[in-house]
């Protein structure tokens, strides 16, 4: 609102004229009068522009939300501006409700990205810890956008809560359960009976005793976000089972892919034909 009272009557009065009398100008062949004039204008508001956004707090971050309370406040704003009895004050009321919905609204506790070589956990202090294997950091920039963390992708905070070696990470929620981040194949035995996530960019081996997403599920079903409800997890897919666009078709489906795998059967012993020393005869 500053920003628009200082900066739009200068565009009115001064930046449009100039420019329209640069149009007219222009067959005559000197129109380069008014369009300096028009550009003095122009730098008058990205000043203003700049100044402003200086400002302490004039740059607001809010977490992603669903598209229900996104409906639900453009419903209250259209109810509240275009209503002229009494009853638009309905629409402040859905507005009301619409910000106690989206401050509400729970955030992932985990966050895989479409190739799994940048991973988010949500720690026990409440803010994303991420880990890369690549240079991309497309898909942490847009994370800490929807968490409304300022932090930018290079910030060194940003692997605080995560610990890594040769063979992986491992990350803590909130409640405690432990996320894995396996990277080699001597990761899975420790990593299979000990966290209730494991994440990796290779197949894991069969056989895991908890919730795995590697190459496999990934690849069917894009970007992941998972809840810990419990002992279980809550997961919504970029690619979700049925999802067909025709710029991005949709992958063969053999089963549901974040179904865990169930263990391979096991083989039954063979048993021992060898006869025992006292079996044997003095001729044997």
């Amino acid at each position: 609102m500053l920003a628009n009272l200082l900066a739009m009557p200068v565009v009115s009065a001064w930046v449009m004229p100039m420019g329209i009398l640069g149009v007219l100008a222009l067959p005559f062949g000197f129109d380069g009068f008014f369009w300096r004039l028009m550009g003095e204008g122009i730098d008058w508001m990205i000043a203003v522009a700049l100044w402003v956004a200086s400002l302490p707090g004039a740059v607001g971050r809010v977490a992603a939300f669903g598209t229900g309370p996104l409906l639900l406040g453009s419903l209250g704003l259209v109810v509240l501006c275009l209503l002229r009895s009494p009853l638009r004050l309905a629409g402040a009321a859905l507005i009301g409700v619409t910000v106690l919905w989206v401050l509400r609204t729970p955030q992932p506790d985990v966050l895989v990205a479409p190739d799994a070589t940048s991973v988010a956990v949500r720690t026990r202090a409440g803010q994303l810890a991420m880990v890369k294997t690549g240079s991309d950091t497309f898909a942490i920039r847009e994370w800490l956008g929807a968490d409304a963390d300022a932090r930018s992708p290079k910030d060194e905070t940003l692997g605080a809560g995560i610990t890594c070696d040769g063979a992986g990470c491992v990350g803590r929620l909130a409640e405690g359960s432990i996320v894995a981040i396996a990277r080699t194949l001597a990761a899975f035995e420790e990593d299979c009976r000990r966290a209730a996530l494991v994440v990796t960019a290779r197949d894991a081996p069969p056989g895991c005793a908890t919730r795995v997403i590697d190459r496999q599920v990934w690849q069917r079903t894009g970007a992941l976000a998972l809840w810990r409800v419990g002992k279980t997890w809550e997961i919504t897919a970029a690619r979700p089972v049925g999802y067909d666009r025709p710029w991005t078709r949709a992958a063969p489906q053999t089963g549901d892919a974040l179904e865990p795998r169930p263990s391979p059967p096991t083989r039954p012993q063979t048993r021992d034909a060898t006869p025992s020393a006292d079996d044997l005869d003095p001729g044997d």
